[in-house]
């Protein structure tokens, strides 16, 4: 099999003493995807920086070569490599509201692409930028090409990356986490489109990802990294099947984790027929003309230490549900908390039933307030609901709920957020939810930006502290492999209406629409 890239011990030093990559060795070969998998932390990226010689200033290699062309890129000029970038090796990135210049038109920054690595002339380029465009499935953006980034859904931009990245026919395409971002079933899209692209192409791809699911879909061959060093590496089919390393067989297992719960047939929420329409006014009168429907005749329960997991992809309605319970938005129908009619209760007496319901958020680190220490963020919802509490009192149960969460009281409780990890800071939001002893709580999408192995620790924590206090979890996420070890029940939404309802067995082993066979289509 012939290599298009060879990297040979290669070895990056940050601030001259630290080694973040640490003497690995692979190949990439012609037409084929390699696959880095990884926590964060563990090099994936820079390697990938490395070979486009983009490494931050801070970092030198300190050893090794990249052999491509018969030619070790580490010793290529600046001037060199500019050539290489964009023609020869392009990128697509995790966020592509980032990647893409939010000032100029998403045609011009196409057709900049092709003219600064070719003679086009600026006809052909444009030509060449609508053929692109098609080619991705982007038809009808293709008849108004001079549109901003902005403009455009998630998958749409991330297409626009992909037109970008191809449109010099290039010999490797490093995809960086391409498809996190985005919903499952965008995600499916986009992986098949890489696909189909790299056969016609002959392209190579290094694709670096920490969700295995979409590694098996995508990669020939895996390599496997901790801590700057590559821990294994294989054809996809000898990973999967015959992992070696105890690290690669934790990262698979972490994903085959199956629910095991018994809930206690109690209805604690009752959710009928709910309704969350928004009015669509238009002319100098602002007349309704029109409704979104964002929730429409939705019915369900949720009974005791239950949890159900409900999916969708954005904007099936799970945001609108969630603030529908909470009481932040308007809606109609009944919903029933401890059998009490949220309707029928005035803003002093739902205050009071606030504390039964908490919410965790998607990203622990924009949800914390920066400003305050960990011991304030926790123990705030005390001080709503118990005025009176005394400081004594107020510490024990800081104290104590800290310890339940796996973080040791004495050397958090004063720290500020920004000083934790990803996985530390959602262990501060479970507890700030939890020490008000809440009977329902809420989970928007906890884990999606955790690393794999974090999120196995937080949904196990979960999972104890649901047996322990019997609690009722709401589980939002478009992450089915999540949903499958989390989940009793679980509600499918698409465009405001609950299509397919049942319990997670049944759901993933016979699901009977074919959206809820989409999103079942990206789970290992």
């Amino acid at each position: 099999m012939d290599n298009l890239v060879t990297i040979s011990n290669l070895s990056v030093v940050f601030n001259k003493d630290k080694k973040i990559i640490d003497n690995i060795s692979f190949d990439i070969p012609k037409g084929k995807t390699v696959a880095l998998v990884g926590e964060s932390g563990s090099g994936k990226t820079i390697t990938a920086l490395s070979i486009l010689k983009l490494l931050p200033s801070a970092a030198t290699n300190a050893d090794g070569e990249i052999i491509y062309n018969n030619k070790n890129l580490l010793a290529n000029t600046d001037q060199q490599m500019q050539k290489i970038r964009g023609k020869n090796f392009t990128t697509i990135f995790q966020e592509p509201m980032l990647s893409l210049n939010p000032l100029h038109t998403i045609d011009r920054q196409i057709e900049e692409i092709i003219t600064t690595h070719s003679n086009s002339s600026t006809k052909s380029a444009r030509l060449k930028t609508l053929e692109l465009l098609k080619e991705v499935g982007l038809e009808e953006i293709a008849k108004r090409p001079n549109i901003y980034s902005y403009e455009l859904s998630g998958g749409q931009r991330q297409r626009v990356m992909i037109a970008m990245s191809i449109a010099n026919n290039p010999d490797l395409l490093i995809a960086d986490e391409p498809t996190t971002a985005l919903d499952v079933s965008v995600q499916i899209q986009i992986l098949e489109l890489l696909k189909k692209l790299q056969k016609k192409l002959n392209m190579s791809i290094l694709f670096i990802s920490h969700d295995l699911s979409v590694v098996k879909h995508m990669a020939d061959f895996i390599c496997v990294m901790k801590e700057g060093k590559i821990i294994e590496k294989n054809t996809k089919d000898e990973v999967f099947n015959n992992p070696i390393h105890n690290y690669t067989k934790e990262l698979i297992n972490s994903q085959n984790k199956k629910r095991e719960n018994e809930f206690i047939k109690n209805s604690i929420l009752n959710v009928e027929n709910l309704k969350v329409w928004y009015p669509i006014k238009k002319g100098i009168l602002k007349k309704t003309v029109d409704h979104v429907k964002a929730i429409n005749n939705l019915s369900f329960n949720l009974n005791k230490k239950e949890t159900i997991g409900i999916v969708g992809e954005s904007g099936s309605g799970k945001t609108s549900l969630v603030l529908a319970i909470l009481k932040l938005i308007n809606s109609e129908g009944k919903i029933k908390i401890n059998n009490l009619e949220l309707s029928n209760l005035k803003q002093k007496e739902f205050k009071k039933l606030r504390k039964d319901i908490q919410i965790v958020f998607q990203d622990p680190f924009s949800s914390l307030s920066p400003r305050m220490t960990v011991e304030q963020i926790v123990s705030e919802g005390l001080y709503v609901h118990y005025p009176d509490i005394s400081v004594d009192e107020k510490n024990l149960k800081v104290e104590s709920i800290l310890n339940e969460v796996g973080l040791k009281y004495s050397e958090t409780y004063n720290r500020f957020p920004h000083e934790f990890s990803g996985g530390q800071r959602q262990r501060i939001a479970i507890a700030r939810a939890l020490i008000l002893n809440p009977k329902i709580l809420i989970l928007d999408e906890p884990t999606s930006a955790l690393d794999i192995t974090i999120q196995k620790q937080i949904i196990d924590l979960l999972n104890n502290l649901q047996k322990k206090y019997l609690i009722s979890y709401l589980f939002i996420s478009h992450d089915m492999k999540v949903i499958k070890s989390v989940a009793d029940n679980i509600l499918v939404l698409k465009n405001g209406n609950l299509i397919e309802s049942g319990n997670t067995d049944e759901i993933f082993n016979n699901p009977k629409n074919d959206y809820t066979k989409t999103l079942l289509s990206a789970v290992i």
